[in-house]
């Protein structure tokens, strides 16, 4: 293969620096075995005679967690799976048995052994991905019966605590509901700050202070990389939790008061699209130093909740008792599972002594596949505008980079339509290398926010959901976290997310509506990660 004179020319490099090139080390190490199997390191000054004495000491096991992830380019575009053993189905299923030991123990109250309450919670991706994989697989079997997610997450539940021993079995459109909510304010503040700012330099913002355009912050895959290749980003990206983290938050802090629980008693598992979420579950800004827990203890993927089926010999396929009853009332958010209320949840809840606890369930939040957060923020602009604002969906590549743009009619005379807001969404690795680009440098007016995300296709795509089926049959058009119609059958009522903040108990719980509670438990911060390699340690 020819290279290029560009590419041979600025690849040499033949410098050697004397540290590199060092054929006299200042000291001698060796490696020595005692009878226990442990490994010593055996030092001694490097001299031709007299050696000094040789000092020994003991190496400690040399171990791989999620902390030393590089965020490197294979995880963040497809997000596959690593060498992970603190947050896999198997860490589960040990926690499970040893946590059932303890309170089937007749000494567990003298033991120095916490029983802990086990709850998952299943993201609607999740439900999505077993959805049409179940779907695909009764359409090969010609049957017309597709299940709706909220059939789902129904059988998923009877599993979750019939055959793993969960109490609670939650989804997190509730959790990602509150998340729109924080979303949406903080957009708002950035905002107002912005016009404030330009307003009192004359429409001049100094570029270390800017706001927006702000960037959404629910995929860890984009805050890895940005956090240790981008970190000019950092001020730009939005501080709001996501969804999996705010759920890990309202189970810990505010159920595990109703319940008279600190956060260490309660054992919170999560299931996503995506591995990169085990990174974010494990960042030490979601650990809490004072209990030595973290807000979510482990998260498993799609995949890995088949794999617990098909081990369980468990069927997803096949209908369980009730799942299309429909008999509580439903609000503003959802209807409430009946589920929660017999038999055996309401039983398995009081063996523990604790209350059952409703959230309203599979909320629907029209959108993208990736939480819905730029869709969101328009929703909010077009409520509160004083006159009827338009939206223009342009595609810039595909259907994973377009942009959205808000506009308004002015009634002046070769005036007539004036920009309000500008976003973007944009999915896969490569559009967000060109969005990291172009934010700061565009000739024209700038974006206002952009939903980014690091897969293709964003988070109902993540390299954690099921296969797809080989030559499976056309399904019926859908919207982008499962059926339209299944999402609308069961009578799910989308209220708007700047005005739905109430009939619920954690709205009406006044210790969590303060402005700075609610900072405080929805919010996060995010630094720079710097790099550790020296230059004169380059090998070249």
């Amino acid at each position: 293969m020819a290279f290029s004179g560009a590419l041979t020319l600025t690849d040499l490099n033949d410098f050697i620096t004397p540290s590199q090139a060092c054929i006299k080390p200042v000291t001698q190490t060796a490696i020595q075995l005692d009878r226990s199997g442990a490994y010593y390191e055996v030092t001694q000054d490097g001299k031709d005679v007299a050696p000094a004495p040789a000092s020994m000491k003991k190496l400690e096991q040399a171990q791989i967690n999620l902390n030393d992830c590089l965020a490197c380019s294979g995880c963040i575009t497809s997000a596959e799976s690593v060498l992970i053993t603190l947050q896999s189905h198997t860490e589960v299923l040990t926690f499970l048995e040893s946590n059932k030991k303890i309170l089937d123990a007749s000494s567990a109250i003298s033991s120095s052994e916490v029983y802990k309450i086990p709850i998952i919670s299943i993201s609607p991706q999740t439900l999505a991905s077993f959805a049409a994989a179940t779907a695909a697989s009764a359409s090969t079997l010609s049957s017309p019966q597709h299940p709706t997610p909220r059939q789902i997450l129904r059988r998923i539940r009877r599993f979750c605590i019939e055959s793993l021993g969960f109490s609670l079995v939650f989804d997190t459109t509730f959790a990602r509901h509150l998340a729109l909510q924080e979303h949406v304010a903080e957009f708002t503040e950035r905002l107002d700050r912005e016009k404030l700012e330009r307003d009192v330099t004359n429409d001049s913002v100094d570029e270390s202070r800017r706001g927006l355009p702000m960037l959404a912050s629910a995929c860890p895959g984009w805050i890895c990389y940005a956090e240790k290749a981008h970190s000019e980003m950092l001020p730009l990206i939005s501080r709001t939790k996501s969804p999996q983290q705010v759920m890990g938050t309202l189970i810990k802090n505010w159920m595990g008061a109703r319940w008279g629980k600190g956060p260490s008693e309660i054992y919170h598992v999560t299931v996503m699209p995506c591995y990169d979420k085990k990174l974010e579950a494990s960042r030490k800004d979601f650990h809490n130093d004072m209990y030595s827990t973290r807000d979510v203890d482990c998260v498993i993927t799609t995949g890995e909740l088949e794999r617990l089926m098909k081990e369980n010999s468990w069927d997803i396929t096949q209908p369980v008792p009730g799942e299309l009853d429909n008999d509580l009332p439903t609000t503003s958010f959802g209807a409430f599972d009946p589920f929660y209320n017999a038999p055996y949840s309401a039983n398995h809840a009081s063996m523990v002594d604790i209350p059952a606890i409703h959230f309203p369930e599979l909320l629907t939040h029209p959108g993208s596949s990736s939480g819905s957060y730029l869709h969101a923020i328009i929703a909010h602009l077009q409520a509160t505008s004083d006159v009827p604002l338009t939206l223009n969906v342009e595609a810039v590549r595909g259907t994973d980079y377009e942009e959205y743009i808000l506009t308004k009619n002015t009634g002046e005379p070769g005036n007539g339509k004036v920009v309000v807001f500008k976003g973007a969404k944009c999915y896969g690795f490569r559009n967000l290398q060109n969005v990291v680009r172009r934010v700061g440098r565009e000739r024209e007016r700038r974006y206002d926010y952009v939903e980014v995300m690091a897969c293709p296709g964003g988070c109902v795509n993540g390299g954690g959901q099921l296969k797809p089926v080989i030559n499976a049959p056309s399904l019926p058009t859908t919207d982008s976290e499962g059926y339209k119609r299944n999402w609308e059958e069961s009578g799910v009522a989308v209220a708007p997310i700047v005005k739905s903040f109430a009939s619920i108990d954690v709205a009406q719980d006044a210790r969590w509506v303060r402005e700075e509670t609610r900072r405080r438990f929805f919010r996060t911060e995010y630094r720079a990660v710097e790099s550790e390699v020296a230059g004169l340690a380059v090998v070249w």
